[in-house]
């Protein structure tokens, strides 16, 4: 049980550190393409991928089709996560999403209780709130007074619909998984995905000028596509059914930290003493988690 857990953990970490790779890279283009040509490029692409990989699997017979609509179910969680953030993002400054989006472990704590229900021991409620305290210190560089200007407006009230939508993600896979092998239902999850962005990336997708896309957006897309996509969706469920889904969730408070390691590789800057004591926080609150569930 143990090996199990410590296996669930191991890939949250590396979940944790694709996506602030995303992040960091993401940077990278700023406006380059439309956020929701990128979205639907990065989605394509990653079914292809993972149509590939799934194809011995679906030659041999090993997935039959049965309520489908449990692949949409599952593609529209990080498909509205992923529109509704960049929608917000248009009129809110990230640092503030960043911090609704510490509320994700607890969020899904909740809905794993109401539909799985799975129970949160004081220990690990513990590791939630160090770790959210960790995540907040360090997008806000431990300043106070940067903490005491944030409020909410529309662009938060938008990410924090998205917020949810990505937080029923993992509770939802262990209620929805079935016989499928996890290469044909991540693959399927992904179609679901595709489906439920093309109708708002359509028009965007006809009217961009692709002759004037440089080569670098292309091969940020391919990041997303292959690390924080077909990986990370692929990590998350093989976390999943080895972890309670709070304790899955709460490897997003690693992300800020995370983020931290990429600009380093990338060479923008040393982190500042205080952005470190919100990473040790978060070291902390994983420790707490990393012990079986009492």
């Amino acid at each position: 049980m143990i090996g199990r857990e410590l296996s669930g953990h191991m890939a949250m970490m590396c979940f944790a550190a694709l996506v602030a790779g995303s992040f960091s890279f993401g940077a990278l283009i700023g406006d380059q393409l439309s956020a929701l040509v990128v979205t639907a490029f990065r989605f394509a692409l990653t079914a292809a991928l993972l149509g590939a990989l799934a194809w011995p699997a679906l030659r041999r017979g090993a997935w039959r089709i049965k309520t489908p609509w449990r692949y949409v179910v599952l593609g529209a969680s990080p498909a509205l996560y992923f529109m509704l953030m960049f929608e917000a993002l248009k009129t809110t400054p990230p640092v503030s999403l960043a911090v609704l989006f510490t509320l994700t472990p607890l969020v899904t704590g909740v809905f794993g209780y109401v539909l799985l229900g799975q129970g949160v021991s004081r220990r690990v409620l513990l590791g939630l709130l160090i770790g959210g305290l960790g995540a907040v210190w360090v997008i806000f560089r431990g300043d106070l007074a940067q903490l005491l200007a944030f409020h909410i407006g529309r662009g938060e009230l938008i990410f924090l619909v998205g917020m949810v939508c990505y937080a029923l993600y993992a509770p939802l896979v262990r209620k929805l998984k079935r016989e499928e092998p996890q290469i044909v239902f991540t693959f399927a999850i992904t179609l679901g995905a595709l489906l439920v962005t093309l109708p708002f990336a359509a028009r965007d997708l006809v009217e961009t000028d692709y002759s004037g896309v440089a080569l670098q957006v292309w091969l940020v897309i391919c990041y997303l596509a292959v690390f924080a996509s077909a990986a990370t969706f692929s990590l998350i469920q093989f976390a999943t059914l080895r972890l309670p889904s709070v304790k899955v969730m709460a490897h997003t408070y690693l992300i800020p930290s995370w983020v931290i390691v990429w600009e380093l590789v990338l060479g923008r800057g040393v982190p500042l003493g205080p952005e470190m004591i919100g990473v040790a926080l978060t070291v902390m609150a994983l420790g707490l988690l990393l012990k079986s569930q009492a």
